[in-house]
């Protein structure tokens, strides 16, 4: 007889969630793993000692850290997940009957805290992290990636001119509507010769730049417009994507075993060489703090930079970073010599060392000079110095640096060190866009993307703490399945299911 299943939707009066979350799950994994009690402390501050009981801070982590394991960038989205599962509500402490907090609560908490809390629960993972062998401090490797905001190209504005945001003159009499003050960024105050170059490169790109025939086009630039959605965004470009209002995530990795060592939020529009001396400073304090020293920084080109090379090295760092491709090591037709710090032209005249010279972007420089009567009598002067009265040679302040940087690039340890970054930091982005919710933040403001970078970092080390099981723990748990099976009158683990030695394993 075909059999037919009614629901009753009967109420329940013996539920325990403990017992329907089995001990090998993730989640129960995960509260036994971490002492969350600290965070009462780190946010006690915070409230006052009257008032209504607030969102438990430890039940407001544990919601942001879902988010990311599960991959939701919705706070909505969270909570109605959150109440479908059984796991996640003993994970959070939380009874069946019992409601979650609202989406708009967890939003506020999360706007309450400053960055700091979050930094310090990061702190708190990496020192898990270190205890169990994952952290080896010696080489990290460095890498950036652009991270979608929560603003739209559409809504751009346009900067004003300082004196067209100054109030004009008005009745006392007369009524006013008190308009929100405008941010800081909505102000023009790029340099002249910024603004050139960004017409230039307009005027060049409005022929053959796609859509731009299109009656709403428009170029815009983060020197001439802002987003008045979240100031912070920047527009940003990358091969092969669409422009877009991004931030830049900057995350340093540590190669032993793939555990993020540090992440920070970072301005779109700038290059990354410029967000390196303030991740290394706090990295290495991260490091030193668990008393590990930091010898070599693994990056790309994009790091490359005489800075950041003198900076690396007076640190006592070893910068692995290939030479940008615009650096020449020499200049063409004409010999250098170390220990005048001078050049010698094809003729045989001599450019001895003038000053310094400070580009308007702030680059420094060298400046190397011929003597006027040598180049006038030159019979290379037309093609060597058409223009001037004098050959003129402007060499980068931090040449000796660039030299060595270019020696390690092309040696054997080089290449090793390239492939090793590859293989490391990578891997570690592609998971935190893909698997951890980083494909955009839902937050506005610099500081709310990096706390939103922050948890994604924690919860991706986290799963590294979980996934790890040391070699003598390892041998422990497989000598007692041995004995186990020995006393009951097993000769090997032929035969035996693979789950069940791994639940006996995945038990101790």
């Amino acid at each position: 007889m075909q059999g037919q299943k009614h629901f009753a939707n009967q109420e329940v009066t013996h539920f325990r969630l403990s017992e329907r979350v089995p001990p090998h799950n993730f989640y129960r994994r995960l509260a036994e793993l971490v002492d969350w009690g600290f965070l009462y402390d780190a946010t006690k501050e915070l409230y006052s000692h009257t008032g209504q009981p607030s969102l438990d801070p430890v039940v407001f982590f544990k919601l942001v850290l879902v988010a990311r394991l599960e991959n939701l960038v919705s706070d909505r989205r969270l909570v109605e997940h959150c109440a479908l599962r059984l796991d996640i509500l003993l994970f959070l402490g939380h009874e069946v009957t019992e409601a979650l907090p609202w989406h708009s609560t967890v939003s506020r908490t999360r706007q309450l805290y400053p960055a700091a809390v979050f930094e310090r629960l990061f702190d708190h993972v990496f020192a898990q992290c270190f205890a169990q062998g994952l952290v080896a401090g010696d080489t990290q490797a460095v890498d950036s990636a652009p991270v979608k905001a929560n603003a739209s190209l559409h809504r751009l504005c346009q900067k004003q001119p300082i004196e067209a945001l100054v109030p004009r003159l008005r009745l006392t009499d007369a009524a006013t509507s008190e308009s929100p003050p405008l941010p800081a960024v909505a102000v023009l105050d790029t340099p002249a010769h910024v603004l050139r170059r960004v017409a230039t490169r307009q005027a060049q790109q409005q022929t053959g730049h796609l859509g731009a025939s299109r009656p709403g086009a428009r170029l815009v630039s983060n020197k001439t417009h802002y987003s008045p959605t979240d100031p912070d965004a920047r527009i940003s470009v990358k091969t092969g994507k669409a422009r877009a209002l991004n931030y830049l995530c900057s995350l340093a990795v540590d190669t032993a075993h793939g555990v993020i060592s540090h992440v920070q939020a970072d301005f779109a529009d700038s290059r990354d060489s410029v967000h390196l001396p303030q991740l290394v400073a706090q990295l290495q304090q991260r490091l030193l703090a668990q008393g590990l020293p930091l010898q070599d920084l693994i990056a790309d080109t994009n790091y490359s930079s005489g800075v950041n090379y003198a900076l690396l090295e007076q640190r006592g760092i070893t910068p692995w970073i290939p030479v940008f491709g615009r650096y020449k090591v020499d200049v063409e037709g004409f010999t250098y010599d170390a220990v005048a710090d001078g050049f010698t032209c094809p003729a045989g005249k001599k450019l001895r060392f003038v000053a310094y010279v400070t580009s308007l972007d702030g680059g420094l420089s060298k400046g190397y000079l011929a003597s006027s009567r040598g180049c006038r009598l030159c019979a290379h002067k037309p093609t060597c110095a058409p223009k001037t009265k004098k050959r003129r040679i402007a060499r980068t302040a931090y040449d000796p640096w660039y030299r060595r940087a270019l020696h390690r690039q092309h040696s054997r340890q080089g290449q090793r060190m390239r492939r090793r970054r590859q293989s490391t930091v990578e891997p570690v982005f592609g998971s935190l866009l893909h698997y951890y919710g980083l494909r955009r933040v839902n937050t506005r403001s610099r500081a709310s993307a990096h706390k939103t970078m922050l948890l994604a970092a924690v919860a991706y080390n986290l799963k590294k703490l979980l996934r790890h099981q040391p070699a003598q723990r390892l041998a422990l748990a497989v000598a007692l399945l041995k004995t186990t099976l020995t006393s009951s009158g097993a000769q090997s683990l032929q035969g035996i299911p693979k789950h069940s030695i791994l639940s006996v394993v995945c038990s101790w």
